[in-house]
């Protein structure tokens, strides 16, 4: 694709403000033009009044593909590819009409080659909803396009290794061409750059998918990212609040904690999302992990009204959109029902709910929650003004 020449000349003109950039973000918490505060002004404006409960609670829920097919039953994660689900079909169509969507993640599995993912995209956005397009790109082994042989898109060994260099441009310019290429296919999230600060050197899950075992470095190539990610008009996620890179247990199978206290995670992990605030991020992503000594019970921080109002948007001042992680993995799926830990992590002020396992029956219960005031309907009309004002942009 001719895309690619494009890239290296834009990279160039970016790069050579791109380092002074990130460093004033850093130091002097200039907000960018897609600032916290810009999104909650705008999303202030935004009237959610005409719309259904079904149509705002849809506008919470970020799928997988195969949650609109009913027809799928699966227990595995292994068990995805072999349903090879690469286009909408007549199923997801009729269940959609019931069921809109608010956006949708596409996986490995999902993606063939650059037509077959040209047409999907151009069927998804035809979707019940106006769903935005959601992927794991973040360079390295969490790749989802640039690890499939059938893409000739530029390849990175981790963002350990770009942060070796010891110049935060780099990471911008890795994420500019990761940004570029997505958007290019049609993307409009990328689910990175991975925030956490790798200090458990027994971490199987995050390791050389974090920058750095320093906050201060982490926070660095944070933001440059980030602002690589935006100058390619992709929006970026700051991932996984509040921080993965403490604990040795993997969230993808059961349960996980830190045992440091808020004390201790404000002078390491709320560093790289304190900057990432300050530079404009639009979306965290919530860890599946607890944080006893912070919240004083073992909620995973997905649910946590501690973690998410308290901390995230009442000490951090985040005004833009929260993310679940998966809510299909082993740290929500061991200890709760689908419908209860969508719920609860609604109720602990989550704003999209991603990946729920059957989708159709959670969705049900959310809307059943709202209807008997188990959940606010301003609650929810808070995340939809939040999620609408970004689909505007």
């Amino acid at each position: 694709m001719d895309f690619k020449k494009n890239v290296i000349a834009s990279i160039a003109r970016h790069s050579i403000f791109a380092l002074s950039l990130t460093l004033t973000l850093v130091a002097c918490g200039d907000d960018s033009s897609s600032s916290p505060s810009d999104d909650s002004k705008e999303s202030a404006t935004i009237d959610v009044s005409k719309m259904s409960i079904r149509e705002k609670v849809g506008q919470m829920f970020f799928i997988r593909p195969e949650a609109l097919d009913t027809s799928i039953h699966w227990n595995e994660y292994a068990e995805l590819p072999d349903y090879k689900l690469q286009h909408v079909n007549k199923t997801m169509l009729a269940i959609n009409k019931d069921y809109p969507i608010g956006g949708m993640i596409l996986y490995a599995h999902n993606i063939v080659d650059e037509d077959q993912l040209g047409e999907f995209i151009a069927e998804i956005r035809e979707l019940n909803g106006s769903p935005l397009l959601a992927i794991d790109e973040e360079g390295g082994r969490v790749a989802r396009i640039a690890n499939n042989e059938n893409f000739d898109v530029p390849k990175y060994e981790s963002m350990a290794a770009i942060a070796e260099s010891g110049d935060p441009n780099e990471a911008y310019k890795a994420a500019f061409t990761i940004g570029s290429y997505i958007k290019e296919y049609g993307f409009d999230i990328d689910y990175a750059p991975v925030a956490d600060v790798n200090t458990n050197s027994e971490n199987i899950v995050i390791g050389a998918r974090a920058f750095s075992d320093d906050p201060e470095t982490a926070a660095d190539f944070v933001v440059s990212y980030l602002n690589g990610l935006d100058s390619a008009g992709i929006i970026g996620t700051l991932k996984h609040f509040p921080g993965h890179g403490d604990v040795k247990t993997d969230t993808h199978s059961g349960y996980a904690e830190t045992n440091k206290t808020w004390k201790e995670m404000l002078k390491c992990e709320m560093i790289p999302f304190k900057a990432g605030i300050k530079a404009g991020a639009q979306m965290i992503m919530t860890a599946h992990i607890a944080a006893p000594k912070v919240t004083g019970d073992d909620l995973p921080a997905t649910l946590s009204p501690v973690i998410l109002q308290d901390k995230l948007r009442g000490e951090l001042g985040f005004k833009g959109v929260i993310v679940t992680d998966a809510m299909d993995m082993g740290a929500i799926t061991t200890q709760f029902g689908n419908a209860e830990a969508a719920i609860k992590s609604i109720q602990a002020g989550v704003d999209v709910v991603l990946c729920s396992r059957e989708f159709t029956q959670v969705f049900d219960a959310v809307v059943k929650a709202v209807e008997k005031g188990d959940i606010k309907e301003t609650r929810i009309d808070e995340s939809v003004k939040r999620i609408l004002a970004l689909k505007k942009k």
